[in-house]
């Protein structure tokens, strides 16, 4: 591994020994991608077995904790784990948790909704911008049309006192992936108002700038 980014194997939940090799290797394959189009920062990145926390679809989670460290959580019991931590899905989710630690450096994750929402949107086109991937299943949950057709009040993205776990995970009143979709759109109406963007601005563009374009693109309403 690159002297930048630093592994920590936490095995007191769990064995990780077998998937070693394959995280190394997902993890030098996206910083050579980030390294393409930024400097590479500092990260110390924690890997543990947290079987309740993975998305079971692809059988591991990513999550950024600051702007110098992120963590993977995988469930050895997962059928789909080793295929997905092989395919290329594992490096676009560490290059999206390593997008979130960029903008910590900078704007922050942020406290409301619609920040959130543009957080998670810019960090998957950015996914998909640096590797000319698709959207992920979670990034594509739920029509373009459909989400035009019900827009999200705006004043809804203003508040802090959100859920969290609903909009983005479906376990309240909103569909699963909700707000990674929206997100994921909104930053799509950015990128379409905008056209080119420099490497720096996917991270230090403001949430105000990117919901503004989610307005005027039909996704909120006032």
């Amino acid at each position: 591994m690159n002297d930048l980014w630093k592994i920590y194997w936490l095995e007191a939940s769990g064995d990780v020994g077998q998937y070693k090799p394959a995280i190394v290797s997902a993890a030098e394959t996206a910083c050579q991608h980030l390294s393409s189009v930024t400097r590479v920062p500092r990260l110390d990145i924690l890997v543990q077995c947290m079987p309740e926390t993975v998305i079971p679809e692809i059988g591991f989670a990513g999550r950024a904790y600051s702007s110098s460290v992120f963590g993977l959580t995988i469930d050895p019991a997962n059928p789909n784990l080793t295929g997905m931590l092989e395919n290329g899905t594992l490096v676009r989710q560490i290059l999206h948790e390593v997008h979130h630690c960029l903008r910590m450096r900078g704007p922050g994750y942020g406290w409301t909704l619609g920040e959130a929402l543009v957080s998670e949107g810019l960090a998957g086109q950015f996914v998909s911008w640096r590797l000319n991937t698709a959207a992920e299943p979670w990034e594509c949950a739920i029509s373009l049309n459909e989400l035009r057709a019900n827009p999200v009040l705006l004043t809804t993205l203003q508040s802090p006192r959100y859920d969290h776990s609903a909009w983005f995970y479906g376990t309240g009143d909103y569909r699963r992936w909700h707000g990674y979709t929206l997100g994921y759109q909104m930053v799509a109406a950015w990128l379409r108002l905008n056209g080119e963007c420099t490497t720096e601005k996917w991270f230090s563009v403001t949430a105000d700038e990117v919901i503004a374009a989610g307005l005027a693109d039909g996704l909120l309403t006032k």
